[in-house]
């Protein structure tokens, strides 16, 4: 596997949001990192939904995570698919922490949210995905939501083999929508032109594919957020959705790229702008790792960060 720099990218930027992953209230965002120098990392779980020790990542980049296991421990590559769906089950099914909390959120459906529940957060794409696999469905992604599972799943796999046929059917392993399909796809093109050194990957990626009917929505929202370029990105990201869905993910991701100047301005305003700063970080952070290089991802960052040693030993 070529250039693993940028999976550790995303796995650290990650992890450097999950503390304060999913907190929707601004003034309660403001009074968690008023007055702090470093709002990366916090000891302390500020998720209003769920907790799990600093330096662990979300459920977003840990399903790159189990891709990236199934890659190094697969020897065929007509196996790899198949090898990534078993560990899709056995990392967030049956007996996992993930499905374990999962009993405890339809409880908490019930009652009033006090507190975050403890451990892991099951997204729906897996939930869908376990099940299907379960019950033998030739398409096994989830088709209810449109989130960055689809992406996260192929990001290792697209350092390994960049065929979009391919990377097409890892998305869709986890993440069966065209929407899914299509803005994942978008995100590891940006990321490729990143890494070929080209002066304005996202600006690259409007010229190169304007007249492309499969990327037409990708490119009509990326313009609107070129024009804003030099507005709040906080603003701009509560203006096209701090959710997790696309294409307000993404939209918010383009806009702390081409606002910021390295990896770590980047991310700490991701963090700021509030919602689903982990599904933008994974994003944001493969950019920014394969736009600048392996020395941009703060070596402090990466020392805090916990699946980060098992990456480093195969650069």
């Amino acid at each position: 596997m070529d250039n693993l720099h940028i999976f550790l990218g995303a796995t650290v930027a990650d992890a450097a949001a999950r503390p304060l992953h999913w907190v929707y209230d601004p003034k309660k965002l403001n009074q968690h990192i008023k007055g702090k120098k470093e709002i990366t990392f916090l000891k302390k779980n500020k998720s209003p939904f769920y907790s799990i020790k600093t330096g662990k990542v979300s459920g977003y980049n840990d399903v790159g995570q189990v891709m990236f296991r199934t890659l190094i421990s697969t020897k065929k590559k007509s196996n790899i698919l198949k090898n990534f769906k078993r560990n899709i089950v056995k990392n967030f099914g049956p007996g996992s922490a993930y499905w374990k909390n999962l009993k405890l959120r339809k409880k908490y459906k019930k009652i009033k949210w006090k507190r975050p529940i403890n451990g892991p957060w099951i997204h729906q794409n897996i939930l869908e995905t376990i099940q299907n696999i379960k019950t033998n469905k030739t398409a096994t992604g989830g088709k209810k939501v449109n989130e960055s599972d689809g992406y996260c799943a192929a990001l290792p796999y697209f350092l390994y083999n960049n065929s979009e046929t391919d990377l097409k059917r890892v998305i869709k392993s986890v993440a069966n929508s065209k929407i899914n399909e299509t803005y994942a796809l978008a995100k590891l093109k940006i990321i490729s032109l990143a890494n070929d050194n080209k002066k304005d990957p996202v600006q690259f990626f409007v010229k190169k594919y304007k007249k492309n009917r499969y990327f037409k929505d990708v490119i009509k929202n990326i313009k609107k957020i070129l024009i804003l370029k030099k507005q709040n990105h906080t603003k701009v990201v509560r203006k096209f959705g701090k959710a997790c869905s696309y294409p307000g993910t993404f939209m918010g991701s383009i806009h702390a790229m081409i606002s910021s100047n390295n990896y770590k301005s980047a991310i700490n305003k991701t963090i700021k702008a509030g919602g689903c700063n982990c599904s933008r970080a994974n994003f944001v952070g493969a950019y920014f790792a394969a736009y600048k290089g392996f020395k941009n991802i703060p070596p402090s960052w990466i020392k805090k960060t916990f699946p980060a040693k098992n990456i480093i030993k195969y650069i």
